[in-house]
């Protein structure tokens, strides 16, 4: 931000004001929004996120002009191909999250299409869309206007940005701050262009170069400052004044009162002790700030960016920091100890004051070396101390760079001052930090060393925390991931579809769960449930809940008290145990389909047709909370219909209430396709952001039903001993039907033994059923409560053999139990269809 004129840059006066032979600068937070071809946001940065009360994440790809609420009269400009010049100026934009107006002060860049070539990388004649076609600059107006903006002085930061009205004591008041432009010379051009390229997103250097070079030709960005200011005259005889001299004193409030002729000796100032006073304090402030912007990240990798980017141009011309494989990757099996001569190390980032680009072909980020033998570098990582090269000699640089047989780096480091440090954090050397200083610039003193080597050392302690931050989130999602489901099972008369999201921050990473379950009689248990909370702990108590769900599924329990004792195993677990939970059973033979809920969203019901309505289910108490009962519901459902349940990371956001957010999903599921992938796909990309603040699961059930043509049911069976040969008979017809003849000898032998542990045995009324699925399914129903279970028959023992034949025979057997009594079936697999060659 510079003095300007309004609304150009003109030269006559309007020039950067300088000080001290310094750069004076005006000091403010920056948002910096890029548009691409078709108007839509390529970038967005933090600044810009606290303006506008919405993060990156939710702004990226949204058109500008939409998503903010521009006024009409100025939304020309942010439009590609709009405007011809750059417009500066204020307005008022509501901000997103509350709707509070937000006075903001605009510059907007057009950039021209000459870019697409660097961009596309072809050299060809393509328009990218995603290319930088607008570049707008806001600053909160109103702040600058009631705080005033900090100062700089060149690479000094002299006043910070107020965090309050100014206060009365300095004397100070804005009476108007208005958006300007300020013509740059070209010694100013190269330090100012740095400064902006700062600020802009990652491009490749030639286009960075582009868009630089285009706003400073078109002018910089500035304000326009009316102050009114009273200020104290001191006298003046040559040399520095002695205003500059003085050293700031409290006052006495009590104290002698003393005539301007007679300075008592106590209040005399000392020449020097006011200005090293202030260099330490500067200093000081430098080291805080630079701190906490290293530790603003849990991320490892940002930390160590962050250290190189405090140290240019304040400590130095050029700082790389390089960090081990192991590191970087943050391995959660890594070897310690002593670090071999083979280890490999990733440059994490390279920065330096020289013109953009320079040396991103020769050291560029990301690239993974091997440390070279008999170098500085080793030597620091194996001692864990620091090497300091006052003036890197011809000579010396060959040595340094002999290693590299690629690549020319006698240029880079020929006649600089030369500083290499270990970044060391408990006990265990992470990697390296380079700098370097252009032979023009004093050498490190004592001072300098002493700086750096408290940044490097909290530098270190950041990048190791967000290291171990890392391999716990990574412990974290692979347990979860673990604990759930791979593949959906294979159901007659069902499809299953699953789709699930983590969360993007590991400390967020929580306790979503789903389930689809194969119950007797072709039926399907469906599950979701979200663990109150978030990190391992939530995770274990997941997987916990889905066995205890599988569990108690396996009873063939109604879901309702499926929810009870679920609640009940759940309170004896402990009191942090919380959790909702939806449990759905599909049966595509009555084609209905039961639902009981814990607290969870409702389920979303498609038709056939593509209407889509959210099940009236009762929403009912959390998982481990008791004293409630759960209800069921039955609903029925057609064929071709979709049943999807999904958590609350989906659909649940700041900037609206859980109902919207289900309207929203029953309004994307509205005519969704068959295809059970393509609605999960779509749904998750319409209204799962892309990095996720929650767990996001997603369910989807195709009820398909199983065709009537393949059931057959004998619901009253006489309870008499000639009711077993009539059950084969009938069996043995309704295969033949089925073209299963083949199947009829063994079926009919264990439907025979079935039905008469059901005579024998049971009580009540006998049914039979066959289904022909996947697999040939026949059950058994009687009025008994008694489940069969299987034993072994001695050589004399007259009975107990029946079970056991079942159990060589069938593929599968099974007992479970109904309303009316019990059920006991098996299953029998079919045979195979003669493939096409044969």
């Amino acid at each position: 931000m510079r003095e300007g004129r309004d609304g150009e840059a003109s030269d006559d006066g309007a020039c950067a004001p300088r000080l001290l032979e310094q750069h004076l600068l005006g000091v403010a937070r920056m948002g910096v929004i890029a548009l691409d071809g078709h108007g839509r946001i390529t970038h967005w940065n933090h600044a810009a996120s606290d303006l506008f009360g919405l993060d990156r994440e939710r702004a990226v790809g949204r058109s500008l002009t939409t998503l903010l609420r521009v006024p009409q009269e100025h939304r020309a400009a942010f439009e590609p191909g709009g405007f011809g010049h750059v417009w500066c100026g204020g307005c008022f934009v509501p901000r997103v999250d509350d709707g509070e107006l937000a006075e903001v002060a605009w510059w907007v860049y057009p950039i021209d299409r000459d870019i697409d070539r660097e961009i596309d990388g072809d050299g060809g004649p393509g328009r990218s869309p995603s290319a930088i076609r607008v570049l707008a600059v806001a600053a909160d107006l109103r702040r600058l206007r009631d705080e005033g903006p900090g100062l700089g002085m060149g690479d000094v930061l002299m006043v910070s940005p107020a965090d309050g009205p100014l206060p009365a004591v300095t004397g100070l008041r804005l009476l108007r701050v208005e958006p300007t432009l300020v013509p740059i010379t070209e010694r100013d051009a190269s330090r100012l262009g740095r400064r902006l390229a700062e600020l802009l997103p990652l491009m490749g250097p030639a286009a960075t170069e582009h868009v630089t070079a285009r706003v400073l030709a078109m002018g910089y960005p500035a304000v326009n400052l009316s102050v009114t200011v009273r200020l104290p005259v001191v006298p003046y005889w040559g040399g520095m004044p002695r205003a500059l001299r003085l050293r700031p004193r409290a006052a006495v409030p009590n104290g002698p009162r003393h005539d301007a002729g007679h300075v008592p000796a106590t209040l005399r100032p000392r020449p020097r002790e006011g200005l090293e006073t202030m260099a330490v304090r500067e200093r000081f402030t430098f080291l805080g700030e630079a701190g906490e912007q290293i530790g603003s990240s849990l991320d490892h990798l940002q930390a160590a960016r962050k250290l190189a980017e405090v140290m240019v141009p304040r400590l130095a011309d050029y700082a790389v920091v390089e960090l081990l494989e192991r590191v970087a990757s943050a391995e959660i099996d890594h070897p310690s100890g002593p670090v071999a001569e083979d280890a490999p190390l990733r440059r994490i980032a390279v920065v330096h004051d020289d013109e953009p680009g320079r040396w991103a072909d020769t050291l560029p980020e990301g690239e993974i070396t091997r440390i070279p033998s008999d170098t500085p570098c080793l030597r620091v990582l194996e001692t864990g101390l620091g090497v300091h090269i006052p003036r890197v000699t011809p000579e010396r640089a060959a040595e340094i760079c002999a290693s590299y047989t690629d690549r020319d780096l006698r240029p880079l480091i020929t006649g600089r001052a030369l500083l290499i440090l270990p970044l060391v954090a408990r006990g265990q050397v992470l990697g390296l930090c380079k700098l370097m200083r252009r032979p023009g610039r004093p050498g490190y003193d004592e001072l300098d060393l002493t700086m750096i080597e408290e940044l490097v050392r909290r530098a270190a302690l950041c990048v190791d925390n967000g290291r171990l931050y890392r391999r716990e989130a990574q412990a974290v999602q692979r347990l979860q991931r673990s604990m759930l489901p791979d593949d959906p099972p294979e159901v007659p008369g069902a499809r299953v579809c699953f789709r699930y999201r983590p969360a993007g921050q590991a400390a967020q990473v929580g306790g979503d769960w789903f389930d689809a379950i194969p119950l007797p009689g072709c039926r399907l248990g469906i599950v979701v449930g979200d663990v109150m909370g978030h990190g391992l702990t939530s995770a274990a108590i997941m997987g916990q809940l889905r066995t205890a769900v599988r569990t108690l599924a396996a009873q063939d329990l109604r879901p309702d008290q499926l929810l009870h004792q679920l609640d009940a195993l759940t309170r004896r677990l402990g009191e942090d145990y919380l959790a909702t939970c939806l449990y759905a059973v599909y049966d595509p033979v009555a084609r209905t389909c039961q639902l009981a809920n814990a607290g969870h969203l409702p389920p979303v019901l498609v038709s056939a047709g593509g209407d889509s309505r959210v099940l009236p289910v009762p929403s009912g108490v959390p998982i481990g909370v008791g004293g409630e009962p759960f209800e069921t519901v039955e609903v029925p459902v057609e064929d071709g219909a979709q049943l999807v349940l999904c958590t609350d990371g989906l659909v649940e956001r700041r900037d609206r209430d859980i109902d919207q957010g289900m309207e929203a999903l029953r309004g994307q599921l509205a005519g969704a396709a068959p295809s059970l992938e393509r609605t999960c796909d779509a749904v998750l990309e319409t209204l799962g952001p892309a990095v996720p603040v929650d767990d996001i699961a997603l369910v989807a059930v195709g009820c398909d039903g199983v065709p009537p043509e393949d059931v057959a049911v004998w619901p009253d069976l006489p309870a008499k001993p000639s009711m077993v040969r009539q059950a084969r008979a009938q069996a043995a017809g309704q295969l033949a039907r089925w073209g299963l003849s083949d199947l009829s000898d063994t079926v009919e032998l264990l439907v025979s033994e079935l039905v008469t542990n059901a005579l024998v045995h049971g009580a009540g009324q006998i049914g039979m059923r066959l289904i022909r699925g996947g697999a040939l399914l026949c059950e058994v129903s009687d009025d008994g409560h008694e489940l069969p279970h299987l034993c072994r028959a001695g050589n004399t023992d007259e009975s107990g053999r029946g079970l056991q034949l079942v159990s060589v025979l069938a593929t599968r057997w099974g007992t479970h139990r109904t309303d009316r009594g019990k059920v006991v079936w098996f299953e029998h697999a079919l045979p195979r269809e003669p493939s096409r060659c044969q």
